[in-house]
């Protein structure tokens, strides 16, 4: 059977992205009752004993979170506010948004955290605060601690991403010099009922590191932001005054964020409703149904892209070479999110340069192609989720005169893959569970 690998090859990462929608997401998770019970997570809310519901949040996905938790509750929400990244608002009734910048802050970002910490001023014990949060959220909740400015925060935020750090390390940096991450956002609402609506895009699920984590205890400190700062030399490159209140707070004279045991958790929730999982399931299940043997490497994959890349076409042909570790027809998936160490001046994201990589390896190879996409349709400051490339990728691009060995090492995926046609452009999902690796391997070479 002679196969189309691109028509399956969308129609799998498509499944992936049906799969983490936000709004289906927000309504398997909660239940309400006539009488007004509302269960989260296995707790039960009487909504009758508050005298308010308060609505907070940011991130890619939230406001079709929003909007389900409207359309689940209406006129028993008292007020709300939620701030998401430009082009991906909604129109909601009763709950306000903001659309403001990410991945680098900005000062939309800003006045959208000072109206959740002005909602959260009259929180009391008869409150119940609902909070929304999804990956994005860390960028757009940008509140400087004391002493530091949101310029500050947008220049250490820009060299994190440059250098190479995970989202991990960077979202440690960024609990420590925010007012509101690190559990923070819980401390302002104590002593109010916090319920957490969470949709996952980390590595791991762990709550401190999803939007860097506003709502629940935080493990990590100020000598683990020391440790990334060296690791990449950036005590230099980040503003000062940044480095002098993270070494101050390292030496003991600035608070450490919320820990376990502090009494600001007690009337906390913090419930997973989406993540990596559910769209590699997904995306597995119509591999299946298409006919393909599917292998899922891992939904936590990290490291340098480029090398990443060279592992999953190593795979790819492994199976031509001989048929291990699955069999043709055969689907590879795997999700995670990667990091590119900047060393050029081009324009692109981790999901066009894991796909460029892999054009390079898999060049001249028949019956092959491989996609990469970010889940939010954004991968990197440009307007593509990703790319797709196959066997002839390399050859078509030398016949535009694109070298695809200096486009790598110039960073520069986007225009590439311009060039050649194979940019992965979905819009905004609305959405975001990390990133989606989907290689095949017909069974007609």
């Amino acid at each position: 059977m002679k196969r189309n690998l691109r028509s399956d090859v969308w129609e799998i990462f498509d499944a992936g992205l049906k799969a983490a929608d936000p709004n289906q997401a927000v309504k398997r998770a909660i239940k309400l009752d006539e009488s007004g019970l509302l269960v989260v997570g296995g707790r039960e809310y009487e909504l009758s004993q508050f005298d308010r519901i308060l609505v907070v949040g940011a991130g890619k996905a939230a406001a079709p979170m929003a909007l389900a938790l409207e359309s689940f509750l209406g006129l028993r929400i008292s007020e709300g506010t939620v701030t998401t990244k430009y082009g991906h608002g909604l129109s909601l009734k009763i709950i306000s948004l903001t659309e403001a910048g990410h991945p680098v802050p900005d000062e939309k970002g800003f006045a959208g955290t000072e109206r959740i910490f002005e909602l959260l001023e009259g929180a009391d014990e008869n409150t119940l605060i609902l909070c929304l949060i999804s990956g994005g959220g860390s960028a757009l909740m940008p509140m400087p601690v004391s002493g530091l400015s949101l310029g500050d925060k947008q220049k250490t935020t820009q060299k994190l991403l440059a250098c190479g750090a995970t989202i991990h390390e960077i979202n440690t940096v960024r609990k420590h010099i925010s007012a509101i991450k690190g559990g923070k956002l819980a401390k302002a609402a104590y002593p109010a009922a916090l319920v957490t609506l969470i949709l996952s895009d980390v590595i791991g699920d762990d709550l401190d590191v999803i939007a860097s984590g506003p709502t629940v205890p935080d493990r990590s400190t100020f000598a683990d932001c020391m440790k990334i700062l060296n690791k990449y030399d950036l005590m230099d490159q980040i503003p000062s005054n940044v480095v002098a209140y993270i070494k101050s707070g390292n030496s003991g004279l600035e608070p450490e964020t919320p820990k376990p045991g502090d009494p600001v958790f007690d009337k906390t929730h913090a419930v997973i409703i989406g993540s990596a999982g559910l769209s590699i399931v997904a995306a597995e299940h119509k591999a299946s149904r298409l006919g393909y043997k599917t292998l899922v490497l891992s939904s936590c994959i990290e490291g340098e892209t480029k090398e990443v890349a060279k592992v999953h076409t190593a795979i790819i042909k492994e199976i031509l070479r001989s048929g291990n570790p699955i069999a043709k027809p055969a689907c590879i998936i795997s999700g995670g999110e990667t990091t590119v160490t900047i060393h050029g001046n081009g324009l692109g994201g981790r999901n066009m340069e894991f796909v460029l990589a892999a054009a390079i390896e898999i060049s001249d190879l028949d019956g092959v192609i491989v996609l990469s996409g970010g889940t939010d349709g954004t991968d990197g400051p440009t307007d593509a989720a990703g790319a797709i490339a196959d066997g002839t990728t390399w050859n078509k691009a030398r016949e535009k005169g694109c070298n695809a060995e200096e486009y790598l090492r110039n960073n520069d995926s986007y225009h590439f893959f311009e060039a050649t046609g194979d940019l992965l452009k979905t819009g905004p999902t609305m959405t975001n569970v990390m990133d989606l690796r989907i290689l095949l391997v017909a069974d007609n070479n």
